[in-house]
């Protein structure tokens, strides 16, 4: 199985900003949505809520109903990892030929309390699998382990037409294997959240400072 660290480490953890808090609050996938049938690379972006605990530790258990026959991981400064496997009743095929063991879990450990991710802060654990099934999604539980032993649970798939549970399971959604990504982008926007029309705004609002300050320059050379 391919399974070789992928170049580089990630940042250190980054302290959450306001306007950024609201979308970080539960463990999330990033980006998520990725074209099915591929390969693909992401993030599992983790805050910490908790105002008197660090996370030390994050596991995530991939799915077993239709395992990856390729799983790299990313080193970060500061935690070590863990790959856990699992052999298959039923070998798949990959690019690489036949496999019969397929990762189950990723565990990533904290190795001392000053990389832990703080209060208020998150990290990204980056991983490339696939291949991914050609459509659908991909639930990934989640659990993370605080400083004072509580364990967060993000193990609850989100079903269509209700709520959002309250412990969310990082989710990525497949499109069409040909869609590209500013499409699923646009896609995932006018699903009704209101970040897109939100960032489209500051956008236009920033185009329309630029132009009016570059008018402004223009009659005080003039003049």
């Amino acid at each position: 199985m391919r399974r070789s660290l992928l170049a580089g480490s990630a940042a250190v953890p980054v302290a959450l900003v306001a306007l950024g808090a609201p979308a970080l609050a539960h463990v999330t996938v990033d980006p998520d949505t990725a074209p099915g049938g591929g390969y693909t690379t992401v993030a599992f972006r983790v805050p910490t809520e908790s105002d008197t605990a660090s996370t030390t530790q994050v596991q995530v258990y991939l799915p077993t109903d239709h395992p990856f026959g390729s799983v790299s991981v990313r080193p970060v400064t500061g935690w070590r990892y863990r790959v856990v496997e699992q052999k298959l009743t039923t070998p798949i095929t990959t690019d690489d030929g036949q496999v019969s063991q397929a990762v189950s879990q990723i565990a990533w450990t904290a190795t001392s309390r000053a990389t832990a991710i703080k209060p208020g802060e998150f990290q990204d654990f980056s991983v490339s699998l696939g291949p991914l099934p050609d459509s659908g999604s991909v639930v990934f539980k989640v659990l993370q382990t605080h400083s004072d032993g509580e364990v967060a649970r993000w193990i609850q798939p989100a079903v269509e037409g209700q709520a959002e549970p309250e412990h969310p399971a990082p989710t990525l959604t497949l499109t069409p294997a040909g869609e590209s990504s500013t499409e699923a982008a646009v896609d995932a926007g006018s699903s009704g959240n209101g970040r897109s029309d939100w960032a489209l705004g500051l956008s236009g609002l920033a185009v329309v400072i630029a132009a009016g300050g570059a008018a402004l320059g223009l009659r005080r050379k003039g003049s």
